[in-house]
């Protein structure tokens, strides 16, 4: 959520600004800015609503300046409003801040502030930094910067420049992501590394607790004691041209569609045949210590905690060890029960999720081991856990996500197998396993090869209000995943339950205006799956079914259906999961929705 861009070096700043604002607007927000310094005066532009509304006030203006600061926002502080919009000023005009995060204790700052004689202009908690920094200014903008923030108890990625101070600007984080991009004579600031991609691919990422001076041709980093910070950089692999549409009409069926490819890069190489098991060094836990483990969590929100449900069955089944799945933000706040014969794993697509960075610190704290499966490499949580498996779906741009969460599956699976081959799993279910896994990218084809079939079957539900999704067994995740597709984007809404719940309670809303899609493939719990159809079907419920190829019987009890590959039954998630993206697709297409930043959403969820 909400977006920062920076810029200091030769060029003009605004173009390199406003693109890169365009470039993170996946993140979710509802009104822009951006501040540049033209002969010694800081100039500002904000506008509410999409960032075309900034440019067009931007039109026809000159704004010549080689440094400046931008931001996409979203409100948490104060109304949707252009004086709410960021940047901020401090009382004098002369610095300019933009502010991801919140400022806990504004309240008690902003009364010291106005018995000072400062005069607010807006209802945010970013202004009351503006003013603090301004006030604590005293020549040096880091020193100033540095000061003020040993004043705040909250989150923050923040930029500041000031008129004074014309060639620097300071960047600090704690809690907030931003990274830094390095390229001759210039510097870029940003959210994520996504709008510096153009221009340079050499990046270091700021920790928590760290401020950065940043001049033309020196990054000063230093925490808040004001003590020097050595830091590495990062060369990002993935370019500019894989963050965009690539000719199709949104992200999130670009992403949908890349999904047979980057299942492959998420195996690759991690596969060993010969030992019917999974490599992945990334974990650095010795087998022994593997053996020795007890519990299993998973952390994780959204779309990766729905990834996470699967990964519990895997776990159990194949490595017969007890497993948990939490949402991060409910998990340090129950006082879970994880030791040092605990593997908690971090579950996350940006890796900068707040909630889930927050519980990987508890089970820190309290001994367990802890790994990421992540996508972002060089993100908080990444770096934070020291250990993991990137999920190496590359960049995800689309809020919804899609192909994230797939290679999410695949990566549980894997540690799912490496954990049972040292336990349980004989050579031959593993080999079998790892020859189902390498068939899935063909099988994933065969699906969106069915892209038009899906879409005319898709279009007849677009009327409804109201969707329920139903599954069992290791394709209960699937529905949960599949209903909150279609809620996040169609704004249509879904409930997804196991199907053996209906009886429980939910059957009574069932009716002819409540239709039900089901995920009904051949596995163990096929004939109980089919009951429960039958059961919506004699309420007079319209059914949509998910089946397996060449299952006539599933026609009994489906008005619609789609068909799908067979395979393993544990490997079933990431081959029954597609139909239900293209359908919450085109759905959302048919509806005029905003399909790629649908709203109240962003797509990194970085303040609890």
């Amino acid at each position: 959520m909400c977006g920062i861009v920076g810029y200091i070096g030769s060029k003009q700043a605004l173009p390199i600004l406003v693109q890169g604002l365009r470039d993170l607007e996946y993140r979710g927000y509802d009104s822009a800015g951006i501040s540049i310094l033209n002969e010694g005066k800081l100039q500002r532009v904000r506008a509410v609503g999409k960032i075309s509304n900034l440019v067009v006030k931007l039109k026809d203006q000159n704004y010549p300046g080689t440094v400046g600061i931008s931001h996409t926002r979203w409100a948490t502080h104060g109304g949707v409003t252009e004086e709410n919009a960021h940047p901020h000023f401090g009382h004098d005009r002369k610095l300019a801040i933009v502010h991801n995060g919140i400022v806990e204790n504004y309240r008690e700052l902003k009364k010291q502030l106005e018995k000072d004689g400062v005069k607010f202009t807006s209802e945010t908690d970013t202004e009351v930094l503006a003013h603090l920094i301004a006030k604590n200014y005293k020549g040096d903008l880091g020193d100033a910067v540095r000061r003020s923030l040993l004043q705040v108890r909250g989150t923050y990625g923040l930029l500041a420049m000031h008129s004074d101070n014309p060639d620097v600007i300071v960047a600090a984080r704690l809690g907030s992501p931003l990274v830094i991009g390095m390229a001759e004579g210039e510097h870029y600031i940003a959210s994520d590394v996504t709008p510096m991609l153009a221009y340079t691919k050499k990046v270091t990422y700021l920790d928590d607790g760290e401020i950065a001076v940043i001049k033309r041709d020196s990054v000063k980093i230093v925490n808040l004691k004001d003590e020097i910070v050595t830091k590495s950089t990062t060369n990002i692999e993935w370019d500019q041209t894989r963050a965009e549409k690539g000719g199709y009409e949104h992200f999130m069926l670009k992403e949908i569609m890349e999904q047979p490819t980057v299942f492959e890069d998420a195996i690759r190489g991690r596969l060993n045949m010969e030992e019917g098991t999974a490599v992945l060094g990334g974990l650095n836990i010795s087998e022994d210590q593997l053996r020795e483990l007890k519990r299993i969590n998973i952390i994780s929100g959204g779309t990766a905690y729905y990834a996470g449900l699967v990964g519990k069955y895997a776990f159990e089944r194949l490595a017969q060890i007890p497993c948990e799945v939490d949402f991060s933000s409910e998990f340090r706040y129950r006082d879970p029960i994880v030791d040092k014969h605990t593997l908690v794993y971090a579950v996350s697509q940006s890796g900068e999720t707040a909630d889930t960075i927050m519980a990987v610190r508890e089970a820190k704290r309290k001994g367990a081991k802890v790994r990421g499966i992540i996508n972002v490499v060089g993100s908080t949580i990444a770096r934070e856990v020291g250990a993991g498996s990137y999920i190496h779906a590359g960049p995800e741009m689309a809020v919804a996500s899609t192909k994230a969460y797939t290679n999410m599956v695949a990566l549980l699976l894997l540690n799912a197998l490496q954990l049972g081959r040292l336990k349980h799993v004989t050579l031959g279910t593993g080999q079998r396993m790892l020859e189902s896994l390498l068939e899935i990218p063909a099988k994933m084809n065969e699906i969106l090869k069915q892209g038009e079939e899906i879409k005319k079957i898709a279009l007849k539900y677009a009327g409804y209000k109201n969707l329920f999704f139903l599954g069992r067994g290791v394709n209960y995740p699937v529905a949960l995943e599949g209903s909150l597709k279609l809620k996040e984007i169609s704004y249509i809404h879904s409930e997804g339950y196991a199907g053996g719940e209906m009886k429980h309670g939910p059957l009574a809303l069932v009716s002819e205006d409540f239709p039900v899609v089901a995920i009904l493939t051949r596995n163990q719990l096929y004939d109980k799956m089919k009951s429960n159809i039958m059961e919506a079907r004699a309420r007079g419920a319209k059914t949509l079914i998910i089946a397996s190829e060449g299952d006539d019987e599933a026609k009994e009890v489906a008005d619609d259906i789609i068909y799908v590959p067979k395979t393993m039954e544990l490997l079933e998630p990431l081959l029954n999961t597609i139909p239900l993206q293209l359908f919450a697709y085109y759905i959302a297409v048919e509806l005029g929705r905003d399909v790629d930043r649908p709203r109240n959403l962003a797509k990194s969820v970085t303040v609890e």
